[in-house]
């Protein structure tokens, strides 16, 4: 079981705040505001404007500093409130949270739902008390201001709280998720400051919506430490005649975006799955044309392009976007059973790194790893593979290999018993390459997905063998069933 000190990377801010704080209009008098905020023991109360929306805080200090010297009359609170306002999701994950408060030096922060409305208080002395002192350091770090420098140092600070988490026994698939959304913060952090620079340039404000999404390991999720850039632009559609003067201000979005993430740690694609190629950067309508002709086509390649980008998530930008294509590309692939069937034979081969009598495949190609053994060509990657082509058979719209999973559960596709079973593999997997990559990284070699079973214990060899053979077994149920619905 995890420890209870980690578990601050695990919570979101609604977990630990405290109940609606006292709201008031900017209009409600100082005195009656005071009132309401000694009648239910409160340490701030919250100005809103006529819609809800958060526009002051009056804090105890506010009251100490602001008013207890002066006479209340019927002043308005916004006379004596602080303003503006700074706020955080009920949805945010707390460590965020807790940096940012330290960093602004905030004793108190508004908690607003997804209207922007207040739903409920955030105190950092409360919050802090999740967290033991090491890893108060490790959010800061994750947390740092929006600089290319600071950006750099939360990058690099992930292999230390990755190593936390994994020696505090918290799941691996969990730490792939929070590797994953720091790396997806990333993106958004860099594409503001961008865009910030843009605009200093004299670019000025984007052409028209967009949204910057983020496919492979990083759209489902499941970012191990250093993966490589895998990202595209959806643009909102606009007239022809604009063609020119719009693909050019994205363009230069993308080369800076694809140039920063270089320096920060995310490797250029090596296939050019990037942004700055115009396959990755199109209109809505072009993408929604793009993916149906690879549908149709059956072409190879054209099959590869799917495989690549139907994992992809929305990062940055106008999230309506990424969910109108997703609803077209899951129903559309669940609508073509050819397109489906030909999907699982391209990689037909892909299959768990197990061979006859239950001897590993191992690398034989790679010096380096020639003897061990690449958990994520012959074991994470066949099983997500599988997964992705079952899930949408059955109009899953997630992307995660877990969340699919466990959506396919509730559809009745896959048994409660298997599922437990995958998902215990899959976990098994992930802690391996990670416990791997991190040692890597100490050792000042590049992570890489290999392990060597020299190093491994009898008890791990045998589960790792049981897991392949799981893997195995469950590609072979899903080809039956892409198989059988097809001549069906």
């Amino acid at each position: 079981m995890a420890s209870f000190q980690t578990e601050v990377f695990r919570r979101l801010v609604r977990d630990h705040m405290a109940p609606p704080p006292v709201v008031v209009a900017a209009d409600t008098s100082a005195s009656e505001t005071v009132a309401r905020m000694v009648e239910a023991r409160a340490s701030a109360a919250v100005v809103v404007d006529p819609q809800g929306v958060p526009v002051g805080i009056l804090t105890e200090q506010d009251v100490t500093r602001r008013i207890a010297c002066r006479r209340l009359g019927d002043n308005p609170v916004d006379r004596f409130m602080s303003a503006p306002v700074l706020t955080v999701r009920a949805e945010d994950p707390l460590y965020k949270a807790i940096g940012f408060m330290r960093r602004r030096r905030l004793r108190h922060m508004p908690v607003v739902d997804e209207t922007g409305r207040p739903v409920g208080m955030l105190a950092l002395h409360e919050a802090l008390a999740l967290a033991a002192a090491p890893l108060v350091e490790d959010i800061d770090r994750l947390t740092h201001e929006d600089s290319f420098a600071g950006l750099r140092q939360v990058k690099a600070a992930q292999v230390q709280v990755a190593k936390r988490l994994l020696a505090d026994h918290v799941p691996a698939p969990e730490i792939q998720a929070l590797i994953s959304d720091i790396n997806n913060d990333l993106y958004r952090r860099v594409l503001r400051l961008i865009l910030a620079r843009m605009r200093e340039e004299g670019w000025g404000e984007p052409p028209c919506p967009f949204c910057c999404i983020v496919m492979g390991s990083g759209g489902r999720g499941e970012s191990f430490l250093l993966p490589d850039q895998d990202n595209g632009f959806i643009v909102a559609d606009y007239p022809d005649e604009r063609h020119s003067a719009v693909d050019a201000w994205f363009i230069a979005l993308a080369e800076r975006m694809v140039a920063a993430l270089d320096e920060l740690g995310f490797p250029r694609c090596r296939g050019g799955v990037m942004a700055v190629n115009p396959l990755w950067r199109k209109t809505l309508s072009q993408w929604r044309a793009q993916v149906g002709l690879w549908m149709r086509r059956l072409h190879e390649m054209m099959l590869q392009m799917c495989d690549i980008f139907f994992d992809f998530r929305p990062v940055f930008g106008e999230l309506g976007l990424a969910r109108e294509l997703r609803s077209y590309v899951t129903a559309g692939a669940a609508a073509n059973r050819p397109f489906l069937y030909q999907m699982f034979e391209l990689q037909a081969d892909h299959r768990a790194a197990i061979g006859l009598f239950g001897r590993f495949m191992t690398e034989r190609d790679d010096p380096a790893h020639r003897g061990h053994i690449n958990l994520k060509y012959g074991g994470t990657l066949p099983l997500a593979e599988a997964m992705r082509l079952l899930a949408l058979r059955h109009r899953v719209s997630e992307t995660g290999t877990l969340a699919r999973l466990a959506r396919l559960v509730e559809l009745g596709v896959i048994a409660p018993a298997d599922a437990n079973e995958l998902q215990e593999a899959y976990a098994f997997l992930t802690a391996l390459e990670l416990g791997q990559q991190i040692r890597d990284f100490e050792a000042g070699v590049r992570p890489s997905h290999f392990v060597d079973p020299a190093l491994l214990g009898d008890r791990e060899l045998r589960r790792l063998r049981e897991t392949f053979a799981l893997i195995n077994a469950f590609r072979a149920r899903v080809r039956a069933d892409l198989t059988g619905r097809l001549l069906g």
